[in-house]
Parts: structure tokens; sequence; C-alpha cells
């Protein structure tokens, strides 16, 4: 049995729909289909989800939101009148958004959870109807009555352990289910949407519950590639990586796969495969446990900008026990995340997101560090671009590091900072924004092919 999800941009108009419809009926495997909400259709257009965010913050800001309204009805009905569907479903759209719009606001985290939860909720309505007028046995699930409970941790929900098991009695049921990703319900009955691009999540967990085969996750490109084709053209398909592999290179920036999306269905050993809705015949990208490392050290390079570097130096720091606990403990109480913490023996840099800080927020953890930690020095950088280079085979090859260097040298790259996780799969270069392009395309042609201009 497999689970298949669909983003966005697979769902965006009726041709895309009737697409899908082909994909899911070609192989009797795929019973358990996750909706997006309907993505662009075109460059400029907005995604149902936005739209939603907008009618949400319109209605906290005592606006009237129905312009917003009916743009996200719009969207819907072009669908419907598209796949000529009856218009009941869109009557159910209607009657659904204004019961969310009318409801209590008084929690406004949770109230915009609410509406954005309802682009997946009601798209997995349409999609559902969409079936059954061809014919085809299909049951939309209402994720309450399946039994998806998560955290009740407004856009960034976690499914506890029992939906699991509640989850299982799924495969009881005939015909093609079509599950709305994005979100699940607290044990008090609200709802609550997972983080940004949570639909693969979804999908996860239920390839998960559900012990099926395969998790087949549809989008809009062949493959997962080597690197950013935006930087480089043309660059080379992955054809197998492991869930390490895909985890360090989402969390760095690869899009095509939300970061978190692949631990439940890692835990259960399920195979993911990303697949093109457009191009469907393509092999895609199988994502596994382990492969055969054939490939040479690197597997991806990613990139991300947006961080800044607090670097801190005292002299005997590696003497003081308790340094690093006090370091971190200053930025926890200002709600700080950090992403790496490269460090000497008397030095060490903390690199965190950006947009995290203010002008006061920031001079005020400086002013901390100095007073409370009794810093020599402390010090920002800003506007840096972490990349990283990933690879299950850097393990077992010798000389990566300094392969990779000496390519950003060749560039005129300089390197901010320099961190190798412990397990050995990924390194991170820590550089200038502006030099983020140079680099990556200087580290690809390093370790892939000549750069394609």
């Amino acid at each position: 049995m497999k689970v298949v999800k669909f983003g966005g941009s697979s769902l965006a108009s009726g041709q895309q729909l009737e697409k899908v419809f082909k994909i899911v009926t070609a192989d009797p495997e795929r019973k358990v289909v996750v909706v997006s909400a309907p993505g662009k259709r075109y460059s400029d257009d907005t995604k149902v989800t936005d739209l939603l965010i907008e009618c949400a913050e319109y209605s906290l800001q005592n606006q009237d939101p129905m312009e917003k309204i009916n743009s996200v009805l719009e969207r819907y009905s072009a669908i419907a009148e598209e796949l000529t569907l009856s218009e009941s479903v869109i009557r159910e759209i209607h009657d659904d958004l204004l019961s969310r719009i009318a409801s209590d606001k008084t929690k406004p985290d949770r109230f915009i959870d609410l509406l954005k939860a309802s682009g997946e909720d009601n798209n997995a309505k349409l999609v559902a109807a969409y079936f059954q007028s061809k014919g085809v046995e299909a049951h939309y699930i209402d994720p309450k009555e399946a039994g998806l409970l998560v955290s009740d941790e407004p856009g960034n929900a976690q499914a506890l352990p029992e939906s699991y098991d509640r989850l299982y009695s799924l495969n009881e049921k005939s015909g093609i289910l079509i599950f709305p990703g994005f979100f699940g319900y607290s044990e008090s009955g609200e709802v609550f949407t997972f983080s940004r691009s949570g639909s693969d999540i979804t999908g996860s967990i239920l390839a998960n519950a559900l012990k099926a085969d395969l998790y087949e996750n549809f989008t809009d490109v062949d493959a997962v590639y080597s690197v950013n084709p935006s930087i480089v053209k043309k660059p080379k398909e992955i054809k197998e990586l492991t869930y390490r592999e895909m985890r360090e290179l989402s969390y760095a920036g690869f899009t095509v796969l939300h970061d978190e999306a692949l631990v439940p269905a890692f835990r259960a050993g399920i195979p993911v495969n990303i697949k093109n809705t457009n191009n469907p015949a393509a092999p895609g990208t199988l994502i596994v446990n382990q492969r055969d490392n054939t490939n040479g050290p690197v597997i991806g390079i990613a990139s991300d900008k947006g961080f800044c570097s607090i670097y801190v130096s005292k002299y005997l720091m590696n003497r003081e026990i308790g340094f690093g606990r006090k370091l971190l403990g200053v930025l926890e109480d200002y709600g700080l995340s950090y992403e790496h913490t490269p460090s000497g023996i008397d030095d060490v840099s903390v690199i965190l997101r950006e947009n995290q800080f203010n002008d006061n927020i920031l001079d005020e953890v400086i002013s901390r560090i100095k007073n409370e930690l009794h810093a020599d020095e402390v010090k920002i950088a800003h506007s840096l671009a972490l990349i990283m280079v990933v690879g299950e085979g850097m393990r077992h090859n010798v000389g990566t590091m300094a392969r990779a260097s000496k390519a950003l040298a060749k560039a005129s790259v300089n390197i901010e900072m320099i961190n190798q996780g412990s397990s050995e799969v990924s390194m991170m270069f820590g550089v200038k924004e502006v030099d983020e392009k140079r680099a990556v395309q200087a580290l690809y042609e390093e370790f892939f092919a000549p750069v394609t201009v």
C-alpha cells in the first residue's frame, strides 16, 4: 500500500487535478491521498494559504475580510467549474469559511491556525468530490474522526504518539481515502497546524501509522537536484539518498521537502519517493535508510541566507566550567534559537537566524554576554550565508574538507567559519551573503561537474 501526497502546485487548477486523478487511479496500491491547499497557478499568483492568512489578519484587525474570503472561494470555484463539479461542494466550502471566520478570536494564534487549516480541509472535500464524479469510490477523511491528535502548539504542532494506533484503523476503509494535510486536532478538539509545508509531515505520519510500503511525495520537479537550479543551471539529479542526507539538505535550504517531514517515515523505515506530477513516468528520487556510496563523497550542496554570528572570546574559556551553558542561557532568556556553535580553546561563535533580532534585543544580548560572562571580546557579524556540503560518503573519503576549502579559495571566497557535524555526513561553511552563489558554484564544480553558465 502506498500513501501519496500532492503539493499545492499539483492541485492549483482543474487541469492539474486531472493529472492527479490519472496518477492515483493508475496504481491500485495508491490508497491514501494527502492533499495540500491549492498553490500558485503562475509565478505571480497567490497561494490559497496566504489568502487565508490575510483573511485571518483582516478579521483580527476588525477589518472586513469578505473580499479576501471571496478570493479564496473564487479559487475553489474556478477548479470546480473547470471540472464541471456540482455547486454543492462550493456551498459547503462557503459555509465552512463563514463558520470559521465567525469563531472565537480571543486567542489570535489559534484563530489563524483554524483559518489556515481550511485550505487543505476544503481542498480534500473538493478532490474527493471530483474522484466521485469520475465514478471512483473515494472518501474525504476528517482528521478528527480519523484520530490525528496533535500538541496544542499553534503553527508548530507535533503528532501525539497515540495518533499512530488510531490512524491505523483507516486500513479497514474501502476506496481511495482523501486526507487533508497540514493540521490535526488537539485532545480538546481544537485545530492546530504543523509548520509551513506541513502537508509533507501529514503524509509521513500516515505512511508510518498505516505501515505503508512506500510514501510517494508528488511535487513539480522530476527529482531532488544536487544543487539549487537557480544557482547552477541543469544540475545533476539525485537518484537515491538517505534520510539523514535529505534532512541535512532540507534544513540547509532545499525546499523540495519539509525538513521535519521525514522523521515519521524514517522511524518506520518507509522509503520516500519524490516524483513529478507533470512527469509521473520519471523515476524521481528515492530516500532510504541506507544506500551504496558509489557517487563520491558529496551527494548535494545546499545554502541559505539570513544568518548572523555572535563571536565571544575569553582567555582560558576552556577551563571555565559552565561557560557554554551561561552563554546559551542568555540566548534562551530572549527566546533565541541557535544553529551552530563552532568553537576554539578561547573563543566560540554562535550562529543564529538574523530575523529573530531587533536592535534592542541584540544590544541587550551583547551587553549581558560582556557583563555576566566577563568576555574579553564580543562581536556580531551580519549578513552571513551558510553552505552545507552533504554526503554519507564523506565518512569514508579522506580530504573532502581540503577539496572544498581549496575550491572556495580558488574562487576568492573567504571562509568566515567552518563546522563539521559529528555524524560526518555534512560540513558547514559560513561565508558573506554576497559570496553565496560564487561559493556554491565553486563547490559544485569541484564535486560534480563544470558549472553550466
